[in-house]
């Protein structure tokens, strides 16, 4: 068999056993399958950040790669789990909303998985990620036809995370997406969506304090002053120049912010 590329993103940690019981199905089931972590670090439940994760790794992928995405807090409820196809390439994951940001960029086809020969024979109520979707990716990898895991389906949930709502002529309200490593506050703001932001007074209130200065670089800002810089993924970051944003303000992912255009 060809070897074939499947990644694996979620809030499992590594201090257990969940991602390497993952990967032993995978590899049992497709010997050839080249297995690639995205992260196991998305903030436990936090579907929102594992979204965003998702959006910004696929691209870099090459056709024909299976995602495995796992960030499930209704794991064993009626939620169903998913096989998507878009871009190329396939995602297999729980129906709540973790791959959303895929579906808002992309053209897409998604199924519900139901053909259970393809799980594992015995399925936990609360393990879904080795006992489903593991072995799902797996068999895919193998050359299962993605129509032999389940039928399509057009009613899979589609939260609009990456859009912050406008409230009124001059304001908008958003949320934060992702906390990163160095406590950046990565915000669902696009400079490319709100140019003005570069010629233009504003203000974004982040928590209990306002930040009013856009910047191009993290060293462009004071240390110990926090700015707002586009991020490498085209999102604006509240940061803190040699510090944690997210530590200084007390936030974190899904946190809400208001802009305000002056």
């Amino acid at each position: 068999m060809p070897r074939r590329l499947i990644t694996l993103t979620t809030d499992f940690g590594l201090s257990d056993h969940f991602a390497g019981a993952m990967k032993g199905v995978i590899l049992g089931i497709a010997p050839n399958a080249e297995i690639v972590d995205i992260t196991h670090e998305v903030t436990p439940f936090a579907i929102r950040e594992g979204a965003f994760v998702i959006a910004q790794a696929y691209p870099y992928f090459p056709r024909g790669t299976i995602h495995v995405a796992v960030v499930d807090p209704g794991v064993g409820t009626s939620r169903r789990p998913i096989l998507v196809e878009a871009a190329g390439q396939y995602f297999i994951g729980p129906d709540n909303g973790l791959l959303s940001m895929v579906y808002s960029r992309e053209k897409h086809r998604a199924r519900h998985i139901a053909a259970a020969k393809y799980f594992l024979p015995q399925v936990s109520g609360t393990f879904h990620g080795r006992d489903i979707f593991a072995p799902v990716a797996a068999h895919l990898a193998r050359g299962v036809r993605p129509a032999q895991f389940g039928k399509r389906i057009e009613d899979h949930l589609r939260p609009n995370f990456e859009k912050p709502v406008r409230t009124g002529k001059r304001y908008w309200s958003g949320a934060v997406l992702k906390v990163d490593r160095f406590g950046n506050l990565i915000t669902n703001f696009r400079l490319d969506e709100f140019p003005e932001l570069q010629s233009r007074p504003f203000e974004m209130i982040v928590g209990l304090r306002s930040v009013t200065r856009l910047v191009a670089t993290f060293a462009e800002s004071p240390a110990g002053e926090l700015a707002l810089v586009a991020g490498s993924a085209g999102y604006l970051e509240v940061a803190l120049n040699r510090g944690s944003a997210a530590s200084l303000l007390k936030i974190g992912a899904g946190s809400p912010l208001e802009l305000a255009l002056l």
